[in-house]
């Protein structure tokens, strides 16, 4: 893994309110420079936090926002694994977002034909060599992985795509690839509770193949953290 900055939170809400203050500054930054901020969403329990604790904020450009997810479960958009609905419950039906500024996955053709047209519309909007999303948000799981990139599956060894297709438990799933996440200008880690600690500290301190370890930013790479998901880590860490 690159260098990194990381940052230890007495506890989710403290965590949450980090990371919109942080979302908040590249937001203006990344407007003043080029005129838009994209982001690339994750799924889960604690960016759904963020995403509640955001959808609360008034001060917010919306109007200039671009919202990509980095991974979503082939599943319709309105069925209840769908990252696409989760954020829709918990931001996107409070914000005065235009409709123009969502790219969700497709999800209703075929799972390789899906990734390949995601790739397609990415490709129209960055009309660079690689995507430069202004924020990648990942989270980990308990086995290591990160977006829908899973131990010891192909997707892992995709480097010539922007997207692919993941697998979980024989299940397809929609995916950006290691290099397009690592072309990001920020990337944000956003771990919480204690059982995240011990793969965690795997992450952090041990070389290993886990899939989380292979992500990188061509920006900053940054790890939120409150402190249960952080008990495992060495003191150098958390002082």
């Amino acid at each position: 893994m690159s260098s990194f900055q990381l940052e230890i939170n007495p506890d989710p809400t403290a965590m949450v309110q980090r990371a919109a203050m942080r979302w908040r500054q590249w937001c203006h930054d990344a407007v003043a420079d080029h005129g838009c901020f994209t982001v690339a969403l994750s799924g889960g329990s604690t960016p759904k936090q963020l995403y509640s604790h955001l959808a609360q904020q008034s001060d917010l450009d919306w109007e200039h926002t671009l919202l990509f997810w980095g991974d979503e479960r082939y599943v319709p958009h309105d069925h209840p694994d769908s990252n696409y609905r989760m954020t829709r419950e918990s931001l996107l039906d409070h914000i005065a977002i235009p409709a123009g500024n969502l790219y969700p996955w497709p999800t209703a053709t075929d799972p390789d034909q899906d990734a390949r047209t995601y790739q397609q519309q990415l490709q129209q909007i960055f009309k660079t060599e690689w995507p430069a999303f202004d924020l990648m948000l990942l989270g980990i799981g308990g086995d290591g992985h990160t977006a829908s990139l899973f131990p010891e599956t192909p997707a892992l060894q995709v480097q010539d795509q922007w997207t692919t297709v993941g697998h979980k438990d024989g299940e397809p799933r929609l995916t950006l690839t290691f290099p397009a996440i690592n072309h990001s200008r920020q990337v944000m880690f956003l771990v919480s509770g204690s059982g995240k600690a011990e793969i965690l500290k795997a992450l952090l301190t041990n070389p290993s193949p886990l899939p989380a370890q292979q992500v990188k930013a061509a920006g900053q790479l940054m790890w939120f953290l409150d402190r249960d998901a952080a008990a495992q880590l060495p003191l150098y860490f958390t002082v």
